[in-house]
């Protein structure tokens, strides 16, 4: 039985939230994959819907199928659907299908050059004795276990665990995991739709590369640098 409810909270970054319904006596609670519209992208706080409850596991009341109560309601016999009226005509079908399929990466114009600039300069410093090769080539499993961190962060989402905190991913880009973040974000599509999150990450590539760039510059004398000598 469809139940009428208005959505009371929504957590975007964890993906889930809560509707209330007099039909209902607790909130219900709802996942991001339960829910569906063409129109609305995103469901928030004060969206009237509509959804059919299920229980499971004595944690509550769950609504699945959840969609705007706008939308809720059967079209017309005969009366073409929104996915129907949104669907291009056959012969754009068409040439869609001949086009390239996908577009360039975000960003990447100006990722891969600095990450050539970033190898140059690691490689440059090494060279010249201002950096140890112990840090250079610790680098590489740094990477690797930041990729693999997105990775996990991903599959807890679509498994409704707890999270990777965000700055530890933060962490990790600024210590010199920032390359294998960013092929995470692009390869796994995630985390790359929050502008916040995407803001932080370019702050910790910068600072990153600033104190690389700080350090070179300050040995450029000849200046020992015997922090790393152990």
């Amino acid at each position: 039985m469809r139940k009428q409810g208005t959505v009371v909270r929504f957590d975007a970054d964890r993906g889930f939230g809560f509707i209330r319904s007099p039909q209902t006596g607790a909130d219900v609670f709802f996942h991001v994959r339960d829910y569906r519209s063409l129109d609305f992208p995103a469901p928030g706080p004060g969206m009237p819907v509509a959804f059919d409850e299920i229980h499971m596991g004595g944690k509550g009341p769950r609504g699945v199928a959840v969609r705007p109560a706008a939308e809720d309601a059967a079209p017309p016999p005969g009366a073409p659907t929104r996915r129907e009226r949104r669907a291009p005509p056959p012969r754009k079908r068409l040439a869609a299908r001949h086009r390239a399929p996908h577009a360039p990466s975000s960003g990447a114009w100006f990722m891969l050059p600095l990450m050539l600039a970033y190898v140059a300069a690691l490689a440059w410093g090494v060279w010249t004795q201002k950096l140890p090769l112990w840090l250079a080539a610790a680098l590489v499993p740094l990477n690797v276990a930041t990729f693999m961190a997105y990775w996990h962060d991903k599959y807890r989402a679509q498994q409704d665990q707890w999270r990777i905190a965000e700055s530890t991913l933060h962490f990790w880009s600024f210590a010199g995991g920032w390359p294998g973040a960013w092929f995470a974000q692009r390869l796994l599509r995630h985390k790359t739709r929050k502008a916040a999150f995407q803001g932080t990450y370019w702050f910790s590539v910068v600072a990153h590369c600033a104190a690389l760039g700080a350090w070179l510059w300050l040995t450029r004398n000849g200046v020992p640098g015997r922090l790393f000598d152990f």
